[in-house]
C-alpha cells in the first residue's frame, strides 16, 4: 500500500483511539467530582487528535465525543452541557489542527501558541453555545458564569493540558512517530 493510501487509514485508526481515550479518561478523573470536572479529561484526546491527525479528524472527534459519551454512559448531561461541549471540543480540534499545520515551525513554541489559540477559541464558542442553549430554555448566562466556567474553574485542566500535551508531543517526536519540522516556502505554497 502506498503512502497516500496509508495516511487516511492511520488517521482513522488514531482518531478511533483518541475517541476511545476520550470516552474512558473521565472515569479516572470523575471519581472525585470536584476535581474531575476541573481537569477537563475529554479535552486532551481531542487536542492531540487535532495535532496528530489534522483538523478534520479533531473536529469530528471533538463534536461526536460528548454526545456519544452521553448515549453510552449518561454523562455529561446532554442539554445544555453536552451540546455546548460538543461545539467547544469541535472548535479545539479544528483550531489546533489548522493552526499547527499552517505554522512555519512545528515545534514546542508553535505548539503552545496553537494550544492557547485553540483554548481561547473553544471557550468563546462554548460561551456562545451556552448563551443560545440557555436562552432557548428561558434561562440566562451571565458574564460571571462564563468567566467561572471557561477560566476560573478550568485552571487545573488548563495547566494539565499545557504540561501534558507538549510532553506527549516531544516524546512522539523523539520516537519518530510525529516530527517537529520547519516548513519551507515550497511546502507552504503547496499546502496553501
Amino acid at each position: 500500500m502506498n503512502e497516500k493510501k496509508k495516511k487516511p487509514v492511520l488517521n482513522l485508526t488514531l482518531s478511533a483511539m483518541f475517541m476511545a481515550i476520550g470516552l474512558v479518561l473521565p472515569f479516572f478523573t470523575g471519581q472525585i467530582p470536584q476535581i474531575g470536572n476541573m481537569l477537563l479529561p475529554m479535552h486532551i484526546p481531542v487536542l492531540l487528535c487535532g495535532l496528530i491527525c489534522g483538523w478534520q479528524y479533531g473536529l469530528a472527534v471533538g463534536f461526536v465525543l460528548p454526545p456519544l459519551r452521553y448515549v453510552l454512559f449518561g454523562m455529561p448531561v446532554l442539554f445544555p452541557t453536552g451540546i455546548a461541549m460538543a461545539f467547544e471540543l469541535a472548535t479545539y480540534g479544528l483550531v489546533i489542527g489548522l493552526a499547527y499545520s499552517r505554522s512555519r515551525w512545528q515545534c514546542v513554541i508553535s505548539l503552545y501558541r496553537c494550544m492557547i489559540l485553540a483554548m481561547l477559541a473553544g471557550r468563546v464558542v462554548w460561551g456562545i453555545a451556552q448563551v443560545l442553549l440557555l436562552g432557548l430554555s428561558g434561562s440566562s448566562f451571565s458574564w460571571q458564569m462564563f468567566m467561572a466556567g471557561a477560566f476560573l474553574n478550568a485552571i487545573p485542566g488548563i495547566v494539565l493540558q499545557l504540561i501534558l500535551i507538549p510532553t506527549i508531543m516531544v516524546a512522539l517526536n523523539r520516537t519518530g512517530l510525529v516530527r517537529f519540522t520547519r516548513r519551507t516556502k515550497a511546502v507552504q505554497k503547496v499546502r496553501n
